[in-house]
């Protein structure tokens, strides 16, 4: 299929399953609100870093990471609260149909440069998980969760969340919370906001993926579509542009 018949095709099914966004998130301090970075690590984001990492500079992976610094710079500047999940598994402990990534104690488990800083900031907590599902990765060996303590003892309403593959690790995290929040498990949580342009995914073209063993094609624009959708059908909102009090701070 031709580039222009696969665009096509992909418009086709955007419409046949929309996803309604809300076009503008205001927040302010009214409500207690938490930025949740889900896996912004060299590993996925990185051109060459590592095997899940894009093997060419991605338009969708380098924006989702300029939106996610731009909101982390006001989170710190306000002082709310950030959860960063950082992707970092054990080397012996394999993750199919996945290929060792990610691994503990190296670079690809690494924040991005651009935002490494946030290691030091004192209103983040940083969780490195050995997952899929952050919210599963966030328990502890005793039972506890780091996440569901982070949202209470920050009192937080809302989570925004942002990150990396928006049909994979978001989607799951997502979903985990959206569920804990529904069984009474998060209060006071109330909202689970995923802001679309600070999502991204990856792109395996099925010519490509075809010649991989045990690769699945992942076009990339329509899994990052399908994950929107999916979140919003679990009950999360789905917004495409966040301002902050004024519009000298619109994203």
């Amino acid at each position: 299929m031709g580039t222009v018949a696969q665009e096509a095709a992909i418009d086709l099914l955007k419409s046949e399953i929309p996803v309604e966004e809300d076009e503008t998130l205001l927040l302010s301090g009214d409500v207690n609100t938490g930025l949740v970075l889900v896996d912004i690590v060299n590993g996925f984001c990185t051109v060459g870093a590592g095997n899940l990492a894009p093997v060419a500079p991605d338009r969708q992976i380098s924006a989702m990471v300029d939106e996610s610094v731009k909101l982390a710079k006001v989170f710190c500047e306000k002082k709310w609260p950030i959860y960063a999940l950082r992707d970092s598994h054990h080397p012996d402990v394999p993750e199919p149909p996945h290929p060792p990534h990610c691994i503990a104690g190296t670079d690809e488990s690494e924040l991005v440069p651009a935002l490494q800083w946030l290691e030091n900031e004192p209103n983040v907590t940083v969780r490195c998980k050995d997952c899929i599902d952050g919210f599963l990765g966030s328990i502890e060996k005793d039972g506890s969760n780091v996440f569901v303590n982070w949202v209470k003892a920050n009192e937080i309403k809302t989570i925004l969340v942002v990150g990396i593959c928006t049909d994979i690790c978001v989607l799951d995290f997502v979903c985990s919370a959206l569920s804990a929040r529904n069984r009474g498990f998060l209060s006071p949580l109330k909202d689970v906001i995923v802001y679309s342009p600070g999502c991204a995914t990856f792109d395996l073209p099925v010519q490509i993926a075809r010649n991989i063993k045990g690769a699945l094609p992942h076009p990339q624009e329509l899994m990052h579509h399908i994950g929107l959708y999916m979140a919003k059908g679990r009950g999360a909102k789905v917004v495409s542009h966040i301002s902050f009090d004024t519009t000298t701070n619109e994203i």
